[in-house]
């Protein structure tokens, strides 16, 4: 698989990554199986065969469960390390935690962060991350308490880059100015049916425009790698029946896919691999014949045409 060099790192990764949320589906603390063990290694050596190398976790994975399972597998391969990069995300905290009556909520505070990190190496078995990123966004986030935390990883080896996720423009660049680790990632939800990051420059000075195209902007002018999460908006244009108003996309995809011989799956990530960004999809399938089929698109090349019949079916309409 091609791969792409993460921006202000030393880093090389696919340009495909794999997301490891499925991987303990159970939201509880039961005990971790021998058939969820095994079914991990398959899905791990899955991806590495098909060249995805990038891991991609967070703290509220299935409580813990799925990075659980994933330092299961290093511990079985313990060789597994040193080809691979590991991240993972912190700042959500559910329901219930600490006291019975705590809410969701989100915490960006320097002890959160720093607990977080720490429980998430005890459970994937390594002594640091590659990547951590700040899930999403905190309204009561001090920047300079989110630097004193980085810091504090960084100093002591634990986490070597930085990076946010469902932030935009403003958020992150508020965070960027008290940090010395620059901002290396964003990771958002992206696909050709959630393309508002994509699509909204084209509305530009007229009704729908969001500005949330500027998000997008930003991260390529100040070298911010895009993650998109959700690539595949959860199967809606290529598993059962398509709802009426996704049926023109649903249909061209299967089309594409028949005459470039390749899976929807791939199509879709084409569709946003084609975008001058270098965005890196992250796919969570836990069927590894169908994660082998989405990297057949690091082999497909859409035409500029085929990519925007894609984005006018998608939007039910085409540019202004």
């Amino acid at each position: 698989m091609k791969t792409c060099r993460i921006p202000h790192t030393d880093l090389d990764v696919p340009r495909i990554a794999y997301g490891c949320m499925q991987l303990g589906r159970a939201l509880d603390h039961t005990a971790i199986t021998a058939a969820e063990i095994s079914a991990t290694l398959k899905l791990v050596e899955t991806a590495l065969e098909q060249g995805i190398a990038l891991f991609d976790h967070a703290d509220i994975y299935a409580r813990g469960k799925s990075e659980r399972l994933f330092g299961e597998a290093l511990r079985q391969i313990p060789e597994l390390r040193g080809r691979i990069v590991l991240q993972s995300k912190c700042g959500i905290r559910v329901a219930g935690d600490p006291e019975a009556n705590s809410p969701a909520r989100y915490d960006f505070s320097r002890g959160h962060i720093v607990r977080s990190v720490e429980g998430t190496l005890k459970r994937l078995d390594t002594d640091h991350l590659d990547l951590l990123l700040l899930h999403r966004p905190d309204p009561l986030m001090e920047p300079a308490e989110v630097a004193r935390a980085f810091d504090h990883l960084q100093d002591s080896g634990k986490v070597l880059h930085f990076g946010v996720s469902n932030h935009n423009a403003s958020q992150i660049s508020l965070l960027q100015e008290q940090l010395e680790q620059p901002l290396v990632i964003n990771q958002v939800e992206l696909s050709l049916l959630h393309h508002q990051m994509i699509s909204d420059g084209l509305l530009f000075n007229q009704y729908g425009d969001t500005g949330a195209g500027r998000t997008l902007d930003y991260c390529r002018e100040y070298g911010l790698l895009v993650q998109a999460w959700s690539p595949l908006a959860g199967g809606k244009l290529f598993a059962g029946t398509p709802a009426k108003e996704t049926r023109p996309a649903a249909e061209l995809v299967a089309r594409l896919a028949e005459a470039k011989e390749a899976s929807p799956e791939a199509i879709l990530l084409a569709w946003l691999l084609k975008h001058p960004a270098g965005i890196q999809p992250i796919v969570g399938t836990t069927n590894p014949d169908r994660l082998a089929a989405c990297c057949q698109a690091d082999t497909i090349e859409l035409s500029r045409e085929e990519w925007y019949a894609l984005l006018a079916a998608a939007r039910g309409a085409g540019v202004p």
